[in-house]
């Protein structure tokens, strides 16, 4: 009898063996933001305070659908991330899916910046194995933090086959966005991502992946080992085009301009912006609106006719933000020439 017991017991010992190693290996890189924080009594302030392995402690159902490790790259508010951050993490990132072991990687984040940081890794990771980003909009001290949930939301999307070919995505409140085209929409709630005109990629519900959409496009480009200086300039009423001619004076490698309507700006800005191309300074052109593209309608001095003839290049669907990580990583490569730069941002 005792020998069947034990018999019975290595058998199912065994069998749970069998099953670890069945499950897909996820990597949980961290970086912190509102998932990583909690409120300081102090100045009543919420501060990093989580490290990686007490996020993935706090959600032990994780053990069901994944093998889970976690990489603590850092801890700060997205509010202060970098370009030179997003290249050390994307360079992190793609070692660990070098590995033939892992199934694909979780980054958490702040929320802030993580539509930049997504589309920067989207922009410089060579691997097709999926890396999801998700993060919170509540820290460990509020009534209903959120941060567990998307966390086992990601984790569960990275391990379906439905993210093979998502590239990367920004998974928070259920909802999966592409990293091209996601936007931060709302300061403070947990409905705060989107992709505009383009829509959601799916949605989770149940521990199921509903697909809505696809990918349209992607850009991949190598990881440089350093980044130029590209400022970002949003045109307003009666800007006199100065602050563009100051970068110019002053050592940026190029321009991102966010002008007005479908990508306009006004006479002073323009001459700014030829002054800016004179001397060898590439200029992109978005626009302040959130929805649609710059286009060249308009041919007076600083209607995007007269801005695309004077060599500016169209951002496409891009926000400028994300315009300005991609000619900052395109500047970057040594043999890209300006016709190839013209394809990047979809030029007319």
């Amino acid at each position: 009898m005792k020998l069947r017991v034990f018999c019975l017991v290595v058998f199912l010992l065994s069998g749970a063996a069998a099953g670890t190693d069945l499950l897909p290996t996820v990597v949980v890189v961290t970086t912190g933001g509102t998932i990583a924080e909690k409120v300081d009594p102090a100045t009543g302030g919420a501060v990093p305070a989580v490290s990686g392995s007490a996020l993935l402690a706090a959600v032990p159902e994780l053990e069901e659908i994944a093998i889970v490790e976690v990489v603590e790259f850092l801890n700060i508010d997205s509010s202060h991330m970098t370009p030179e951050i997003w290249r050390d993490l994307s360079a992190k990132v793609q070692e660990i899916l070098d590995r033939t072991d892992v199934r694909g990687v979780v980054v958490t984040h702040g929320t802030d910046t993580m539509a930049e940081g997504a589309f920067f890794l989207e922009t410089t990771l060579e691997s097709e194995k999926p890396v999801a980003f998700t993060g919170s909009m509540r820290n460990g001290s509020d009534l209903s933090p959120d941060g567990s949930a998307n966390l086992y939301n990601a984790v569960l999307l990275v391990c379906s086959p439905e993210a093979a070919g998502w590239g990367v995505t920004v998974v928070l409140n259920q909802y999966i966005n592409s990293a091209r085209h996601v936007m931060k929409d709302n300061t403070t709630n947990v409905q705060t991502f989107d992709s505009g005109d383009f829509g959601y990629l799916g949605y989770i519900t149940g521990n199921h992946v509903l697909v809505y959409n696809t990918v349209l496009e992607c850009t991949r480009i190598p990881l440089p080992d350093s980044l130029p200086e590209v400022p970002l300039f949003y045109t307003f009423a009666g800007d006199d085009g100065n602050y563009i001619r100051f970068a110019v004076d002053n050592g940026a490698s190029g321009i991102v301009v966010a002008g007005v309507g479908a990508g306009n700006v006004n006479a002073s800005v323009f001459h700014a912006i030829e002054y800016s191309l004179e001397n060898s300074i590439p200029v992109v052109i978005c626009s302040r609106a959130r929805h649609g593209e710059p286009e060249a309608l308009y041919g007076d001095q600083g209607g995007g006719s007269s801005l695309v003839e004077a060599g500016a290049l169209l951002a496409g669907d891009l926000s400028p933000f994300k315009a300005r990580l991609l000619l900052m990583i395109a500047l970057a490569q040594p043999d890209m020439g300006s016709d190839e730069m013209g394809l990047l941002f979809n030029a007319n």
